[in-house]
């Protein structure tokens, strides 16, 4: 690639991660707010190495070959031929597809993981935990989603039966069944670990996918409570829509 577009590219993905990490949030569709720092200072040395890049290009071409009397006699015709008939002057095309995720990041940043990612995978597995605290005596009960779901598979003394609790998420839709999901999306890292851990909703009718709600009820019977043929799934008694948290890619209570 010649060194004008080399210069181009860097300078663009730099700006790109710049406005992704700095000036805006869209950082945080793809990796944790701890990782926020480190995309901010790759985003500001890709810009210095452009420069560093542009500015090297500017200085002018030694002229020691042509004192010696070897400039025109050897390497002549080098930057357009190798020698084997293949030219070297313009640029692969391949090459070109280098600018589409540096112009996405300043254009069009793919959208969030969401109902679509959540719908064609299988809900986390929540760890095993044998012993719960006493569960507080305020109603409704604010829970994560894990939280809920490790009561009622697990809490042998069945604590959470016949409570009223209280979690966030976003809807996931769940088509030719009964009910719909209530879903938080996790990173460990960055998008590419997602996973998703999931609570059916009964008895309030699904909204948009990927609409963030509040959604207070008591647990759905089915199977045995505390232990895992009971389903984590909740009857519905309110459904709120809320804004989406700033915390939306961890199953932590929302921070608004």
């Amino acid at each position: 690639m010649k060194r004008p577009l080399q210069v181009t590219l860097l300078v663009l993905s730099g700006l790109g991660l710049l406005h992704a990490s700095l000036f805006t949030d869209l950082s945080l569709r793809f990796v944790k707010e701890g990782m926020r720092p480190m995309l901010v200072a790759s985003g500001v040395l890709l810009l210095v190495l452009g420069v560093a890049e542009a500015w090297s290009s500017q200085k002018p071409v030694s002229g020691d070959d042509d004192a010696d009397g070897h400039g025109h006699g050897h390497g002549h015709g080098h930057d357009q031929d190798d020698g084997h008939g293949h030219d070297h002057s313009t640029v692969p095309r391949i090459a070109w597809l280098l600018f589409l995720p540096a112009l996405s990041l300043l254009f069009y940043a793919p959208p969030a993981l969401g109902a679509y990612t959540a719908a064609r995978e299988a809900p986390k597995a929540v760890a095993e935990q044998r012993y719960f605290d006493p569960l507080p005596a305020t109603s409704p009960i604010p829970l994560t989603l894990t939280q809920f779901t490790s009561r009622v598979q697990q809490d042998h003394k069945r604590d959470i039966g016949g409570r009223s609790v209280r979690m966030t998420g976003f809807v996931t839709p769940d088509k030719g069944a009964d009910g719909w999901y209530l879903t938080r999306i996790i990173f460990t890292c960055c998008a590419a670990d997602a996973q998703s851990v999931k609570v059916r909703i009964h008895g309030a009718a699904a909204l948009p996918a990927n609409t963030w709600v509040t959604v207070t009820g008591t647990w759905h019977p089915g199977g045995t409570l505390g232990t895992s043929s009971a389903p984590a799934a909740l009857d519905a008694r309110t459904v709120k829509k809320v804004a989406k948290p700033v915390n939306a890619y961890t199953d932590a209570l929302p921070l608004f």
